[in-house]
Order: structure tokens, then C-alpha cells, then sequence
């Protein structure tokens, strides 16, 4: 994973944000051209990490992966621009293109979808088909026929980081850590842990584009 992140980074980047859609947000027998064209305004998936932020306009790079949809055609749907591409990765790369201009991004499809018998926890609506794809009624007031679901996961080098690590930053130096006995005992010693939040502002540092609010973030970084 490190190695794997690493392809993702570069200009002194050296984290990457874990997102997915679990479940991919699918109707039954829908097209994956039609699946994309209903989310221009958003990406079908959300961060990982429990940051406030949630939504994300632009990025450095990104690695995609797509499983459990099947190329299917629209029957009743109107056509869309991305029914042009011919495989479901043209497709999807030409989504994350128009989502993320200029952004380096690598795109796979798998028809395999993820596996969720016993003993993967049965957490999902009742709306969700046995295949994991969505229904316009429920089929009962249990999920436990949910077999397998589609599912997307990425990673995602943006600055969005900016505002995660400024922010890991400031709850750190508001902690008196002196207090800690246990945390300097283990072996860290006061200098080593100053030069860390120091590390760690420069890292935020390399995510920002300057654009949006990340100047109120630095004012009180330098408090």
C-alpha cells in the first residue's frame, strides 16, 4: 500500500484519502454510462476519514477501481455522452476526466462484484436487490438476502489533505502533552515531538492550490 500510494504523490505529497461507495449506487440493469451520467454534480462516493469535509472539486491524482458492473444496456434511458466509449475503464476514465480536469487518474473494472454472505455483517436497506443493486420497493424488512454488492474504491491525492492535516496539526499543539507522562517515558522527547507538528504543517502545506478559504487555516497554524 505505502508503494502504491507513493505512485500517487509527488511535490513532497506523501498521503492519499481513501473514499468508496459501498454500495456503488446502482439500479438494476442499468448501463454504467447511464450509472455515471446521474452524478455530474457529485462523485457517488465519500471519504473515508470522519473530516467534516465530504465533497472534493479538484485533485492532484487518483486510482479508481469499479467491481459487480456488468456492461448492461440502457433499454428505456435517455442516451448519454458516455455511451461513446466502447469499455466500461474508457468510460470511467472519461468520467473522472470531466470531474477532475487536468488530475492524473487510472480507472479499472471488474465484473467480480464484492461478496457479502455470511459472516459479512447484513447492514444494508431493504431497498438493495440480492445482487446489491438498487430497487424502486423493498423486497421485505430484512437485507439478508443481500449475496454481493457493486462496490468503488479509490485513492486520491487532493486538497482536501490540506484542510485534514492542518487540522490534525492544531489539535495537536492545543494538547499539553507534558501532562502525558506515559507519552515522553515511551522515549519521545520534547524536540522530536516539535520538529513532528513542524513535519507535518510543511507536509499540509504541499496540498494547498491556492484557492478557497485555506488562508484562515495557516493564520491559525502560525498562532
Amino acid at each position: 500500500m505505502m508503494h502504491f500510494a507513493d505512485s500517487l504523490t509527488f511535490s513532497g505529497r506523501k498521503v492519499v484519502a481513501a473514499w468508496a461507495a459501498l454500495p456503488f449506487p446502482a439500479l438494476s440493469g442499468s448501463s454504467l454510462p447511464s450509472i455515471l451520467s446521474a452524478h455530474q454534480q457529485d462523485v457517488p462516493w465519500k471519504l473515508l476519514s470522519s473530516w467534516k469535509e465530504q465533497k472534493v472539486s479538484c485533485c492532484f491524482a487518483q486510482s479508481v477501481v469499479l467491481r459487480g458492473i456488468c456492461k448492461e444496456k440502457p433499454t428505456s434511458q435517455p442516451r448519454s455522452p458516455l455511451q461513446s466509449w466502447e469499455s466500461p475503464e474508457q468510460v470511467l476514465q472519461q468520467y473522472l476526466h470531466t470531474q477532475f480536469p487536468g488530475a492524473f487518474s487510472t480507472a479499472h473494472v471488474l465484473q467480480q462484484p464484492c461478496d457479502t454472505r455470511p459472516p459479512f455483517p447484513q447492514f444494508f436497506s431493504p431497498l438493495l436487490s440480492g445482487r446489491g443493486f438498487l430497487q424502486d420497493k423493498a423486497q421485505g424488512s430484512s437485507s439478508a438476502g443481500v449475496e454481493s454488492i457493486p462496490v468503488l474504491a479509490a485513492l486520491q491525492s487532493s486538497p482536501i489533505l490540506h484542510s485534514l492535516l492542518s487540522g490534525l496539526c492544531r489539535d495537536l499543539r492545543a494538547r499539553n502533552v507534558r501532562r502525558c507522562s506515559s507519552f515522553f517515558t515511551a522515549g519521545v522527547e520534547q524536540d522530536d515531538f516539535q520538529e513532528a507538528l513542524e513535519e507535518l504543517k510543511t507536509l499540509s502545506q504541499c496540498y494547498e492550490t491556492g484557492f478557497g478559504a485555506d488562508g484562515s487555516e495557516d493564520e491559525a497554524d502560525s498562532d
